[in-house]
């Protein structure tokens, strides 16, 4: 199974034997390097290759991470014609990623990514970047990756939390873009691996096509980020420790769907159908806003943020999506004191 992009092709199945004629450096984290690192270097040939560990989570994101990264390219003397590959979840995605598109202004990167998240949303469509003490991903860039491999097999380790928490990618892209999926969702069995292969592919189907018509967020790209406006403050504002991507993702999903209430978007029953799938997968649904108008004033610092107005991605039913600006302020500290 393979999805073929302008730039790079999304492979699904086993990992492949990976040829480079040139060094490569595996950049991965110590519990993924415990895991599988050597299936990795078993499917690996090239001329020279290295492997440097990293610390994982959202709070190792940074310009510490992408030094250690750059410092290892220089030492093992990679040039143009090297090859950086991220092996791990989301977190060492965006780094690597990050990393290979200012390393001489530009080298080839793969993505072998290991969380379900990271599979169905992360690892596809060139977004890479860091975060800092004003949010997160706000200093990045787009650089495509040359291939992605998608092997389920990596998942058979992956804790239900972070299982999860992919799920919470999946149900997102369903809701914006996909309604019999969101419904094959309400009942489908992901312990099987093939209904799980089939979602997965499913929902990078979606984002594929998506990347393809807006690779750099323009427009439609924008809806990929359904949950996220709320999500992201939620993550900064818990110190990026509390959540997980999904995790936080799951609750802007709810914040979103009030909203969306608020303007007539979606129905009650609806937004209590979306509310029952999210709980399905153990997603969490309730949080407490500790300040509202820190809250509110947070949105400013999102990317799709402009000349002081906060545009919304909120479902239109279920299978759609709006982008929504101009929404008063009242209207939306009356949302977020329903959090509060």
């Amino acid at each position: 199974m393979e999805i073929t992009l302008p730039s790079y092709t999304i492979s699904f199945g086993a990992l492949p034997k990976i040829k480079h004629r040139g060094k490569v450096l595996v950049i991965t984290n110590p519990k993924i390097a415990g895991l599988h690192l050597q299936k990795l270097l078993a499917n690996l040939e090239a001329t020279e290759v290295y492997c440097i560990c990293l610390q994982d989570g959202e709070s190792y994101k940074n310009f510490q991470s992408i030094e250690i990264i750059l410092e290892a390219a220089f030492n093992h003397r990679l040039d143009r014609n090297s090859l950086m590959v991220a092996f791990g979840g989301g977190v060492i995605g965006d780094m690597v990623g990050f990393a290979a598109g200012i390393f001489m202004r530009g080298i080839h990167f793969i993505q072998i990514p290991t969380t379900l998240l990271s599979q169905v949303d992360s690892s596809v469509g060139g977004k890479t970047g860091i975060n800092n003490q004003f949010g997160k991903n706000l200093i990045g860039l787009f650089h495509q990756p040359k291939a992605v491999y998608i092997d389920t097999e990596f998942l058979q380790t992956l804790p239900p939390r972070e299982f999860s928490a992919g799920v919470a990618e999946i149900i997102k892209m369903a809701i914006c873009f996909d309604k019999d999926f969101f419904n094959q969702l309400c009942t489908s069995n992901l312990n099987d691996s093939n209904t799980l292969l089939q979602v997965i592919y499913k929902a990078v189907s979606i984002k594929a096509k998506v990347v393809a018509e807006d690779e750099k967020e323009k427009g439609i790209r924008a809806a990929l980020n359904y949950g996220h406006t709320f999500g992201h403050i939620i993550e900064l504002q818990s110190g990026y420790g509390t959540y997980l991507h999904g995790e936080a993702v799951s609750l802007g999903m709810v914040m979103a769907n009030t909203l969306a209430l608020k303007l007539n978007l979606i129905t009650q029953e609806e937004s209590k159908l979306i509310l029952k799938t999210l709980q399905r997968f153990h997603l969490p649904t309730s949080y407490k806003i500790k300040n509202t108008e820190s809250f509110y004033q947070a949105f400013f610092l999102d990317k799709k943020s402009q000349n002081n107005q906060i545009t919304f991605i909120l479902p239109s039913g279920i299978g759609n999506f709006s982008f929504q600006t101009n929404i008063p302020k009242s209207t939306i500290i009356e949302v977020l004191e329903e959090f509060a």
